[in-house]
């Protein structure tokens, strides 16, 4: 059977048609308009033109916020205007068909355990490193939801008190100091304080900011200012992990996002500072740590498959 996703972000929707073995059939993007409900009319517009082209037995939609227990409802969202919205009965009405709503992280960390690097995995976490940081957990080869439906807002666990104010209301969550937006911060840092900064005082100069993917070339291609961004993020990011390592035990850590696409020149801090703030080392099992492989369609193929699944 083929099913639909839908990935709802803040700038674009991305919608594909999805077979059973994760392979998207095809795909279409849209800019997310700014109204709220002419964001249901992009959605249900682009709905119409997939499932007119393809036999179609479900559509899966993935946005990010806080979703109600029985994933009907939009308690909140931090980018579109919902507040208790109904979306899921809402496009059920307007397209006809089995509608399947999931938060945008859970959705991506379904698909790399469903398709990607989590594959054969039944224990498994991913962080999302972005603008802030999202989180999914698969126990038992399930998603973990939890009692009110919101489980897994991973980059929303206080990391340090007191610390850096967060979008969320609350002060030193974990994307303050693991995202991409903290590597730019850190990067910004090292670049005013001169010595091994000056090439990322020059990207800055030269863009008048300092773009991730700039900062990303730089540590990949060995800059010293660059590797030691990454390496603090690298450090809150590790601890955390050993942290939550104490509570779910996973077998494997994906590690997805913009940030991700730094590889081993992440992974290789991260693992360091796992085994550091892990609890009993040399005495447990650790877990292993991957780079995600589906990329922006994880969103789109995890929610999808979701709906395939009834899930």
């Amino acid at each position: 059977m083929l099913t639909v996703g839908i990935d709802i972000g803040g700038t674009k929707i991305a919608g594909g048609v999805v077979d059973p073995s994760g392979a998207i059939v095809e795909k279409l993007r849209v800019r997310t308009p700014l109204d709220a409900r002419e964001l249901v009319d992009a959605v249900v517009d682009m709905l119409g033109d997939l499932v007119a082209r393809h036999e179609v037995g479900a559509v899966g939609v993935a946005a990010a916020g806080f979703l109600s227990k029985d994933r009907s409802t939009v308690h909140h969202s931090p980018n579109i205007a919902w507040s208790g919205e109904p979306l899921r009965d809402m496009l059920q009405q307007r397209i006809g068909l089995p509608i399947t709503l999931e938060n945008d992280a859970n959705a991506a960390g379904w698909a790399e355990y469903r398709f990607g690097a989590g594959v054969g995995c039944d224990d498994m976490v991913m962080l999302t490193l972005g603008t802030g940081v999202g989180g999914a957990v698969i126990v038992g080869g399930e998603l973990l939801r939890g009692g009110h439906g919101i489980a897994g807002e991973l980059g929303h666990t206080r990391f340090i008190r007191d610390g850096r104010a967060c979008g969320c209301g609350q002060s030193g969550c974990l994307e303050q100091y693991a995202s991409g937006r903290a590597l730019q911060r850190e990067a910004g840092e090292i670049a005013d304080a001169g010595g091994v900064g000056e090439p990322l005082a020059q990207v800055r100069a030269a863009h008048g900011t300092l773009p991730g993917p700039e900062v990303a070339h730089l540590a990949t291609a060995g800059d010293a200012g660059a590797l030691e961004a990454v390496r603090r993020v690298a450090a809150a990011l590790g601890e955390a992990c050993g942290g939550l390592q104490a509570v779910l035990d996973p077998h494997l850590f994906v590690i997805g996002g913009g940030v991700a696409t730094l590889g081993e020149v992440l992974l290789q801090p991260v693992r360091r500072a796992y085994e550091a703030s892990l609890p009993g080392l040399g005495s447990r099992p650790v877990a292993d740590f991957a780079i995600a492989r589906l990329a922006n369609d994880a969103g789109v193929i995890g929610v999808a498959d979701l709906a395939a699944r009834g899930r």
